[in-house]
């Protein structure tokens, strides 16, 4: 046991980080991705399969935010998760930033898609389905997403490789897995990744900024939450280009084009703005939370 722990120390800790990383999105992932695909077929008129996930869910939580057994790691596993509670000024930044961040990810999202074609999200016949399990299936979901997603990719795997190669290339390296990683969807392509590398940057600067992923989590599973709900009405996925199916968004450049980049210009600077903000309001925290400390000493 020994000689593999420390052959496991000699891996470098970029690749320490991504299996890490991968190894703790699998296990809340995978269990629920199981679940929910057991309800739809077994009992599908009580959503059990939301109810066990939420208990799952939670001794998830515990156990890698460190705030349960065993004793020997709980240190570390609640510094590489990052659940670290913050205050309510930072809160506000954090999360109005985080908003901008992800509404020019969307708005960069539909401006590739007047260039190329975007796969468009479906969820087929849906009609069997009972709508209180429908809506406790896409809440699970969102929630499990926020939750795992964020502890996994800008706990597990951003913070080791932020720590030992800086936020930039951690950020990017996270953003490529985060992108590859859903490629498990149905509806991806590689046309996607710029979207996904820009929404994981959009979590991942406010998680290096408040060294927390609270903010992310937040924005994650609401974010989703409200992308699952506009799935299920029949309205399409938030990124898909104006219009609906996959290739009514594509005009070349055009007025509407330009028009559109203009706009994304415009947010971009807004989301510039507010996380400067937030880099000021976690300065500003840090040197209040050491006035005390200097005035006992």
């Amino acid at each position: 046991m020994n000689s593999v722990l420390a052959g496991w120390r000699r891996v470098p800790v970029p690749i320490r980080a991504v299996v890490a990383g991968l190894a703790v999105a699998s296990a809340g992932s995978f269990p629920w991705a199981w679940l929910a695909q057991a309800n739809l077929r077994h009992v599908r008129a009580v959503p059990w399969g939301a109810a066990v996930m939420a208990v799952y869910l939670w001794l998830y939580w515990r156990f890698f935010t460190g705030r349960s057994w065993p004793a020997s790691t709980a240190a570390v596993r609640r510094e590489q998760s990052r659940a670290r509670p913050l205050s309510a000024s930072v809160w506000a930044a954090a999360i109005l930033a985080g908003i901008l961040g992800l509404v020019a990810s969307v708005l960069l999202a539909r401006l590739i898609g007047r260039l190329v074609v975007m796969p468009h999200e479906h969820v087929g016949d849906i009609s069997h389905i009972p709508a209180g399990t429908l809506f406790a299936i896409a809440a699970m979901g969102a929630l499990v997403a926020g939750v795992v997603e964020e502890i996994a990719f800008r706990g597990y795997m951003q913070r080791p490789i932020d720590r030992r190669l800086g936020p930039v290339t951690a950020i990017l390296v996270v953003g490529v897995i985060f992108g590859l990683a859903h490629g498990t969807h149905g509806e991806w392509s590689l046309v996607l990744m710029p979207y996904y590398m820009a929404i994981a940057a959009t979590y991942g600067v406010l998680a290096w900024l408040t060294d927390s992923i609270f903010p992310s989590l937040a924005l994650h599973a609401g974010g989703d939450l409200l992308g699952a709900l506009q799935l299920l009405s029949g309205g399409g996925s938030a990124a898909a280009p104006s219009g609906g199916g996959a290739t009514a968004g594509v005009s070349g450049v055009n007025g509407r084009f330009w028009i559109n980049l203009v706009v994304l210009a415009a947010i971009v600077t807004a989301a510039v703005w507010a996380y400067r903000m937030l880099a000021a309001a976690v300065r500003e925290e840090a040197a209040t939370a050491m006035i005390p400390a200097a005035q006992e000493k």
